[in-house]
């Protein structure tokens, strides 16, 4: 009796074992999401109804590698110490297999060192800084946004055809500010050797002090203005430049502006004829951005902003890299990542396996003035891949693995 009473007890251990691997099989695929939900509304909203629109498509279509996906999301505060603080709880409490979001700089950073010290993919969504793939770059970390150098050699072509010699400078005073700022100094004066800067305000970022901001730029009287204020800063400086005259006569030129995040809020007071990147999502005829406008305004009867973009894709681009790679694996994850090709509204762009940054370009254009409200005009898209730095600069710039 004893041996067919082991072989049943045996035949049950089987079943078990079977039953519990498929049971597994089709647990949710936790993915990690950080971002600073609180301090920056304006982006960051369109940009989780973004990542939630691609959650719902991505598990409608039987989600990946056959397991529903869940993203798991904690709030930064916009500070660097949060950020690493609820990535640990990410990945040593909700046992999360990736990590993606970010939007400040500085926290963008911040979880950037922590994916490498503990060995986690990131995807760094919208932090802009170029530290984030060149001198603090790991390979860990990739990241979808163009950056600032990207962004500001973007707006290259433009700013040296006005041919202007004396600029006044902007600017929040952290990372992202002060890299955009370095930036358009060099490859201005690579062009322009003698463009010379006359004013240098730097401020605090969501307290600038705008009257005396616009006041010391008009004192110094120079021919053209490079901005790189957003969101709050961006709308009391544009409101006390237009009260008192400092556009007037002088070209502008300004990052992110264009940003229907940033544009829209200013209403009437939006400028007209800056230099500027942004997603004016209401003139691309291109199918991919056709497509996907449609359907979010189906879902959340509300258009896009440049957010929901960014939060579409990075999911998509997440989903992607693991039905590439197959697995869960971080160093699976990683072969994945490094070329990976992803369709998103703006075109295909794929991820550089010399420094993990993506070919997401963005969209150059003058801002104008349309049934009250801010618009751009005469714009182009600028490809990612067409305004990166040589092969041999991003190896100097860049920590050997």
């Amino acid at each position: 009796m004893s041996a067919p009473i082991n072989v049943l007890r045996a035949l049950f251990v089987l079943a078990g074992l079977c039953l519990g691997t498929q049971a597994s099989a089709e647990d949710p695929i936790k993915i990690g999401e950080i971002n600073s939900y609180k301090a920056q509304p304006a982006f960051l909203e369109p940009y989780k109804k973004g990542y939630e629109m691609a959650l719902e498509e991505i598990n409608a279509k039987g989600g990946v590698l056959g397991r529903p996906l869940v993203v798991i999301s904690r709030d930064d505060n916009g500070t660097p110490g949060d950020s690493v603080r609820v990535a640990e709880e990410l990945v040593t409490g909700e046992k999360v297999s990736l990590l993606f979001g970010g939007f400040l700089s500085n926290t963008g950073l911040a979880l950037t060192d922590y994916a490498k010290q503990h060995h986690v993919l990131y995807l760094a969504a919208e932090p802009l800084t170029d530290k984030i793939v060149w001198q603090e770059g790991n390979r860990y970390t990739f990241r979808l946004r163009p950056s600032t150098y990207m962004q500001v050699a973007m707006l290259m072509p433009d700013v040296i055809r006005l041919k202007k010699k004396r600029w006044a400078l902007v600017y929040p005073n952290y990372e992202y500010g002060q890299s955009a700022v370095a930036t358009f100094k060099k490859l201005l004066l690579q062009a322009q050797p003698d463009a010379e800067f006359v004013a240098d305000q730097a401020t605090p970022l969501g307290k600038v002090d705008a009257g005396a901001v616009v006041q010391a730029i008009a004192d110094a009287k120079p021919d053209a203005i490079f901005n790189v204020l957003f969101g709050a800063d961006l709308g009391k400086f544009v409101r006390e430049g237009n009260t008192r005259g400092l556009f007037e006569g002088r070209e502008v030129v300004s990052l992110l502006t264009g940003e229907p995040e940033y544009l829209d809020p200013l209403g009437a007071e939006a400028p007209s004829g800056w230099i500027v990147t942004g997603y004016p999502w209401y003139a691309i005829t291109a199918a991919d951005n056709t497509r996907f406008v449609e359907a979010y305004r189906k879902k959340y009867n509300d258009y896009p902003r440049l957010g929901s973009v960014v939060g579409y894709t990075a999911l998509m681009t997440v989903a992607d890299a693991i039905r590439k790679a197959g697995s869960l694996d971080t160093e699976k994850l990683i072969m994945a990542m490094r070329g990976l090709q992803v369709q998103t509204p703006l075109g295909p762009i794929a991820y550089r396996s010399q420094d993990d940054q993506s070919t997401m370009g963005t969209f150059v254009g003058r801002t104008a003035l349309k049934d009250g409200k801010g618009v751009m005009v005469d714009f182009r898209y600028v490809d990612g891949a067409a305004v990166q730095p040589s092969d041999s600069d991003v190896k100097s710039m860049r920590p050997a693995e």
